[in-house]
């Protein structure tokens, strides 16, 4: 399914690497500008790397670095970030310089630095490590984005300390920054910048629009002062940063009219409505059955209410676009259409079984084993979520379908609140419609306007957790009333065994860290939270407030055995006298 929004870059480019005085050239660059979805997904990306030159293989080392990078970015799945997809292509590729580097056959060092300018929508992102470098030139003013990872062995002499291929661990610089029509950015390595002063580079660019002679130029001037090393430079210029008008994105994304009023018996797109399952304010359900295969489905519709929202539409039509890229046995297949659609709707597998809303009411004590494996399928199914850099944000009971028979399986069905890091990139000329998830299960600091990310999914999942143990939650209807900072203060998080004894306060511990409500006080990962949960945490295993206040008992109670030594010691010495 293609993305529905359109950033174009229109950049102009130039480059120039020449051995220079050196028996062979170390350096290599590369650029590439994909089409369509790709260049709005993933951008455009200027690259530099320049082999070590102490290194054997350090040549091959930055050859290896350009090629492999442009090659794996843009295979990295749209709905990542940018910093998320270059930082997995780069560790990865350091990690294979650093193998070849101690394999046995081959002890040659693959050493090179690297810097990389990726321009997507509107913003500039930069990924460095080393002495090559990045300027940018903005209104006559040129300033670099880089910092030379150089360690001082003399007041004249250094090395370097960072480098792709030195270390198992890549220790990378990432910064991000407003990109501009006229920006202009300079990659080069330090057989051009170590050589020319910043004003004569600006002089240089200023003086000669034709970027490649601007380039070639820098080379020359660099090579007449003297310098020994290779010569490689690369200008990116920014012409032009065309995002939708608003009036377009609204074109496009109301191209599908919204489905009529629907119910059963009706035919839509060789689709046959056998029954209506849920209808909100926001969307409508069916039960449906595709009159050529049989097959059957389930069919989302957007609200009629909402058909003039365009934030609304994007966020329905993202649903499906999203669905499309979570894989996972624990969350719903969003189904294929291979025929064209008359109207606004998208198309999932019919799930067997009941909402865990439906089965929490039937069974309000379940066994710990079934419950406990009822939590692990929910994770799993966010953690597909949370491997696409996607938040669920709206994660409860009603979402979740549970299968008993033929044996237990669990299935996370809606995808109507998730935020997409990725896709939040991109550069929209509207308000995006941001849904915040249900008052009891949600995080209370979203509704404060704090991006909690992860812990936003896990504080729901161990409220659902709660819920399944205790049939009540964690806060009771305190959430719905939790609007400000002073509110969220009052919070007062209610202990399981309040309502169901035999959960172990190890357990409980657990629940109440996930549930905290100071951020930093709580879980960072989901693996850490169901770690704790299916194993007890020693540091949760004893109450450490009795602990503590036993510890204080003991200690007057020793202070006022000494002192009743001391009394009888004196009263005897006293008597004596």
């Amino acid at each position: 399914m293609p993305m529905h929004l359109q950033s174009e870059i229109r950049l102009s480019q130039a480059h120039i690497s020449q051995t220079g005085r050196k028996h062979r050239n170390e350096d290599c660059l590369g650029f590439f500008a994909p089409q369509d979805n790709l260049l709005t997904t993933k951008g455009a990306c200027a690259i530099i790397a320049d082999g070590v030159s102490s290194a054997e293989a350090g040549g091959e080392a930055a050859d290896l670095c350009v090629t492999e990078f442009i090659n794996d970015y843009f295979d990295t799945p749209d709905i990542w970030t940018v910093k998320k997809s270059a930082q997995k292509v780069l560790t990865a590729i350091n990690r294979s310089l650093y193998s070849r580097s101690h394999e046995y056959l081959d002890s040659r060092g693959w050493l090179c630095t690297l810097s990389v300018l990726i321009i997507k929508s509107h913003t500039a992102h930069i990924f460095h490590i080393g002495d090559s470098r990045i300027y940018r030139i903005r209104d006559q003013h040129m300033e670099c984005l880089t910092t030379d990872h150089l360690a001082p062995l003399s007041k004249s002499n250094s090395c370097l300390a960072r480098a792709m291929g030195m270390d198992t661990r890549l220790d990378l610089d990432y910064r991000s920054l407003t990109a501009e029509p006229g920006d202009l950015f300079l990659l080069s390595t330090d057989g051009i910048h170590d050589y020319l002063d910043p004003q004569e580079v600006l002089a240089i660019i200023e003086q000669n629009k034709d970027l490649d002679l601007a380039c070639e130029l820098l080379a020359q001037t660099a090579f007449d002062a003297g310098s020994g090393d290779n010569l490689s430079c690369q200008l990116v210029r920014v012409d032009e940063l065309i995002a939708d008008h608003i009036d377009d994105l609204t074109d496009r994304l109301t191209t599908l009219p919204f489905p009529p009023d629907l119910s059963p018996g009706m035919t839509m797109d060789g689709y046959e409505i056998l029954a209506e399952i849920y209808a909100s304010s926001r969307s409508q359900l069916y039960h449906v059955k595709d009159v050529e295969t049989k097959k059957e489905w389930v069919m989302k519709t957007p609200s009629p209410n909402y058909d003039d929202d365009p934030g609304y539409i994007e966020r329905f039509i993202m649903e499906e676009w999203v669905g499309s890229r979570i894989a996972s046995p624990h969350v719903v297949k969003i189904g294929g259409i291979n025929k064209p659609k008359s109207f606004l709707y998208y198309l999932m597998d019919k799930v067997e079984g009941i909402t865990l809303e439906q089965w929490i009411e039937a069974n309000p004590f379940p066994r710990p084993s079934m419950a406990i494996e009822i939590i692990k399928q929910i994770a799993a199914g966010l953690n597909a979520f949370h491997k696409r850099e996607t938040l669920h944000q709206d994660l409860k009971p009603g979402n979740i379908m549970i299968r008993t028979q033929p044996e237990l399986h669990v299935t996370l069905v809606d995808f109507g609140s998730v935020y997409v890091a990725g896709v939040d990139e991109i550069f929209v000329p509207m308000e995006r419609d941001r849904m915040l998830g249900t008052l009891h299960y949600a995080d209370p600091l979203l509704r404060l306007g704090h991006n909690t990310g992860i812990q936003g999914d896990l504080f729901s999942l161990a409220s659902i957790t709660y819920e399944i143990f205790t049939n009540h939650l964690p806060y009771g209807t305190a959430l719905e009333h939790c609007d400000t900072p002073a509110q969220l203060g009052k919070l007062r998080y209610i202990p399981a065994d309040r309502y169901n004894p035999i959960v172990p306060i190890w357990f409980d511990r657990a629940l109440r860290k996930a549930l905290n409500p100071e951020l930093s006080q709580r879980y960072q990962d989901l693996a850490t939270f169901m770690q704790d949960l299916t194993h007890p945490n020693p540091d949760f295993v004893y109450d450490r407030t009795t602990q503590q206040q036993s510890n204080k008992v003991i200690f007057w109670q020793v202070i006022s055995l000494v002192w009743f030594i001391v009394t009888v010691f004196l009263i005897g010495a006293l008597w004596l006298t």
